[in-house]
C-alpha cells in the first residue's frame, strides 16, 4: 500500500522543506520584536512592526510574480530567502528605532517573494486534482516552521540574548538557500533577466481572475495581523512569559488540518471549506476576547489554528483553479498582495485599537472577528465557483 501521494516526489520533498527553514526563520523573531523595540524607546510604533513587513512584502509580490512567470521560480525563492539572511545579521548592528524599522522593511522583501515561487513551483509538478492536497502538505511544512521559529526563538531569548536570537534566524536561512540549489527549475521558457522586467505594466500588478479569493483573503487574515501585533502583549498581561506559546498552539494545531482541509476542497469545493474556515476565526477572536486565563487563550488558539489551516492552502488552491499557466505567477503575487494588505491593515488598526492601553484587549479582538463575519457573509451568497480553468482550457 501507498503511503506517500503519488506527487510526494523528491523535488516536492525539498521544496517542503526549504519552505519550513524560510518560515522558521522569519517566525523566529516575532514575539521577542515588541518588547525589543520598547527597549528601544520605540514602544509606540509596535503596530509597524508587522505593518511595514506586509508593506514591502506587498509592494514586492507584482515583481516577484511577473519574475517568476519570466526568469524562473527557483530564482524568485532564492532572493526571499537570502533577504532573510542578510536582514538577520543587521538587526544586532542597528540598534536604533529608525533603523529597526527600515530593517523590517527590507525584511518583508522575503515574504514578498520566496512564498510566491514556491507555491507556483508546487502548481506546476502537481496534478490538478491532487492541487489542494499538495498545496495543504506544502503549507503543513510551513506551519512547522512557524511553529517552531517562535518556540525556539523564545527559548533562546529567555537563555541567552535576543541577538542570538537575530543569528539563529539568519544561519537558518543559509540552510533553506542551500536547499533550493539541488531543486530543478519548472518554468519551460525561461528569459534572461534583465532590467525591462522590473518595469511593470498597469495589467501586470493585479490578476483580476483571482480578486474573489484574494479578497476573501484580505478579511480572512485581518484577524492574523491583529494576533501578530496584540498577542505578544496579551499573553505578559496573562502572565505568560513565553510569548512564543500562542503561536506554536496555534500552528501545531493547523498542522493536521490542512491536509484534511486540502483533499476535502479537491472534492467538495474550495468555498465550502472556507466558509467553516472563517466561522473557526470569528470563534476564536471572540474566545480570545473574553479570554483570562492561560487555558482559555491556548485553547482559542486552537481554533484560530484550524481556521489558519482550512484557508491558506484552500485559497491558494483556489486562486491557481482560476488562474491560467502563462499568468500562475501573477495570480499567486496577487493573492499574496491582498494577503499581505489584509495583515498590515489588521495590525495597524490593532496597534491603533490597543495604544498601549490593557482595557482596550476585548475591543480590538471583537472587531477582528466582525471582520472574519464579514467574509462569511460573502461567501454565504458564492453557491459555485463558475471561472475555475481546467488543465486542457
Amino acid at each position: 500500500m501507498r503511503l506517500l501521494p503519488s506527487f510526494f516526489t523528491l523535488d516536492f520533498f525539498l521544496l517542503c522543506m526549504s519552505s519550513f527553514l524560510f518560515f522558521s526563520s522569519f517566525n523566529m523573531i516575532i514575539p521577542e520584536l515588541p518588547a525589543y523595540l520598547s527597549s528601544l524607546g520605540g514602544e509606540d510604533y509596535k503596530g509597524l512592526i508587522i505593518a511595514l513587513f506586509t508593506l514591502s512584502a506587498g509592494l514586492s509580490r507584482p515583481f516577484s510574480g511577473k519574475l517568476a512567470d519570466k526568469i524562473g521560480r527557483i530564482p524568485v525563492m532564492m532572493v526571499g530567502a537570502s533577504v532573510c539572511f542578510v536582514v538577520g545579521l543587521l538587526y544586532p548592528l542597528l540598534t536604533f528605532v529608525s533603523g529597526f524599522l527600515f530593517l523590517r522593511f527590507a525584511h518583508g522583501f522575503s515574504a514578498g517573494f520566496t512564498p510566491t515561487g514556491a507555491s507556483a513551483y508546487v502548481a506546476d509538478i502537481v496534478p490538478f486534482q491532487k492541487r489542494g492536497e499538495a498545496m495543504g502538505i506544502q503549507s503543513l511544512f510551513g506551519s512547522l516552521g512557524m511553529a517552531a521559529g517562535p518556540a525556539v526563538g523564545g527559548w533562546i531569548a529567555s537563555i541567552w540574548s535576543i541577538n542570538t536570537v537575530f543569528y539563529c534566524a539568519a544561519f537558518t536561512a543559509i540552510f533553506s538557500i542551500l536547499i533550493l540549489l539541488r531543486l530543478k527549475e519548472t518554468l519551460q521558457e525561461k528569459e534572461p533577466l534583465r532590467l525591462g522586467l522590473f518595469k511593470l505594466d498597469r495589467h501586470e500588478i493585479i490578476e483580476k481572475r483571482v480578486l474573489l479569493p484574494s479578497i476573501i483573503l484580505f478579511l480572512s487574515v485581518f484577524s492574523f495581523g491583529v494576533v501578530l501585533t496584540i498577542i505578544p502583549d496579551f499573553s505578559t498581561y496573562l502572565g505568560i512569559k513565553n510569548k512564543g506559546l500562542f503561536f506554536a498552539v496555534f500552528t501545531l494545531s493547523s498542522l493536521g488540518i490542512r491536509l484534511i482541509a486540502g483533499r476535502t476542497s479537491d472534492r467538495y469545493g474550495r468555498v465550502v471549506v472556507l466558509r467553516a474556515a472563517v466561522v473557526c476565526m470569528m470563534l476564536a477572536m471572540v474566545s480570545v476576547a473574553f479570554a483570562e486565563s492561560k487555558v482559555v487563550l491556548l485553547s482559542s488558539g486552537i481554533l484560530f489554528g484550524a481556521a489558519v489551516g482550512m484557508y491558506s492552502p484552500t485559497t491558494t488552491a483556489w486562486v491557481v483553479d482560476r488562474s491560467l499557466d502563462k499568468f500562475r505567477g501573477r495570480a499567486l503575487a496577487t493573492m499574496y498582495i491582498f494577503l499581505e494588505s489584509g495583515i498590515g491593515v489588521g495590525a495597524v488598526i490593532s496597534g491603533w485599537l490597543y495604544a498601549n492601553n490593557p482595557e482596550n484587549f476585548r475591543l480590538v479582538f471583537l472587531s477582528s472577528g466582525l471582520v472574519a463575519f464579514i467574509a462569511f457573509l460573502i461567501l454565504i451568497f458564492i453557491k459555485r465557483d463558475r471561472k475555475t480553468f481546467l488543465p486542457n482550457q
